[in-house]
């Protein structure tokens, strides 16, 4: 649980008034990399001995597994029972961004939870949009569905998300003002103290682009294929919630096109990152639900075989090999990348399809690809 272990500096740093970003800790020399906010947040670490906060985050990280399954049926329209929310929980602990999140003691659950709990609200419900920016405050990369709620019309909780997240910066800044001002004048455009962008680990579009033109530092040949997607995942994720053909379960307020909508951005969201970790694809949970739920069983067996099939681990990626893999190893290196370029592509097909009249000849659901996945190792634990 090396990243814990960072929390919890973290939280002793807020507590001794010591540098936020200027230590390191574990073997791996990890430093801090979240906003000040996240800090504040961690100050409770420091008060519990290691084992004892060890235990507590593997609970904890159980109960939101729990809570992200059934946040995810709720996506999918799905009613779920205790004796399925129980078995389904189960087996999602096989999946690899899960399992990585519970090794590393990550927050991935956590912050999936509050941005799926938020989106699945009933429309006009009470601060809707305060824990998508509470989300954003502490991690920064949920920040992207406050811009699809701007882009699908929804102003007052776009609104809502937005003060929320300038108040976390708030917050961090009268707690810890020279930090909050290292922080967003500096740190934050310093992706490098996350980690190498070229590992297996980073399953990000640069982290895929590093890999293939063997190229530790990708520049232009990353930087503009992302601001392209970018635009293009949000542009497709707006015009996908417009599905006309949108029927709302009794079991949930959202329409076909939202939850394909907010899978959309959540993909695009961990495309565009310069860093996404394999632990951050734990969207996988609700992406499975949805498959299964409209019974799109072939692809719900693709994506689950690359969400357990670990494949990035079985290649060798000790030194600076990850750099030199061979041809055909690429797409078992980049499998979460590939499995998203994927998904933004059948929503393509599936909005051309539909045409600017609005109807579809067939439902939108993008497909999946049928790529594997993942690795454990200690460089990736560096969020």
């Amino acid at each position: 649980m090396a990243d814990l272990l960072v929390y919890r500096a973290e939280g002793q740093a807020v507590v001794h008034g010591s540098d936020l970003y200027g230590f390191t800790v574990t073997e791996w020399r990890l430093p801090a990399t979240y906003p000040p906010f996240a800090a504040v947040l961690f100050v409770p670490t420091a008060w519990l001995p290691v084992p004892a906060l060890k235990a507590a985050f593997l609970a904890g990280n159980a109960l939101l597994l729990a809570c992200l399954v059934a946040r995810s049926a709720r996506l999918a329209g799905r009613p779920a029972p205790l004796s399925v929310l129980c078995t389904a929980t189960a087996v999602a602990l096989w999946l690899e961004p899960v399992f990585q999140t519970l090794l590393f003691g990550q927050i991935n659950l956590a912050i999936a939870c509050l941005v799926l709990w938020d989106l699945t609200r009933p429309p006009g419900a009470r601060a809707r949009g305060l824990a998508l920016g509470i989300a954003a405050g502490v991690k920064l990369t949920p920040a992207i569905f406050i811009a699809y709620l701007f882009l699908t019309a929804r102003r007052k909780e776009a609104g809502v998300a937005t003060a929320s997240f300038a108040g976390t910066a708030l917050l961090g800044a009268l707690f810890l003002p020279g930090a909050t001002v290292d922080f967003w004048t500096r740190r934050v455009f310093e992706t490098g103290r996350v980690g190498k962008a070229w590992i297996v680990d980073n399953q990000s579009l640069q982290g895929l682009i590093a890999r293939v033109t063997g190229t530790e530092a990708p520049g232009l040949s990353w930087a503009l294929p992302t601001a392209v997607l970018a635009a293009a995942g949000l542009w497709l994720a707006a015009r996908t919630h417009r599905d006309p053909v949108s029927p709302v379960s009794p079991v949930s307020p959202v329409t076909h096109g939202d939850r394909w909508g907010i899978l959309i951005t959540a993909f695009t969201a961990l495309l565009i990152s310069p860093i996404s970790w394999s632990h951050h694809w734990v969207w996988c949970v609700p992406l499975l639900a949805v498959l299964r739920a409209e019974r799109r069983r072939l692809l719900a067996a693709g994506a689950a075989l690359v969400f357990t099939a670990r494949t990035m681990w079985l290649l060798p990626h000790e030194g600076d090999r990850d750099l030199h893999l061979p041809w055909w190893q690429q797409p078992f290196a980049g499998p979460y990348p590939l499995l998203g370029l994927a998904l933004l592509a059948g929503a393509a097909v599936a909005v051309r399809r539909r045409g600017p009249a609005g109807r579809e000849t067939q439902p939108s659901v993008p497909p999946t690809p049928s790529v594997p996945s993942t690795r454990s190792s200690s460089a990736s634990m560096m969020r």
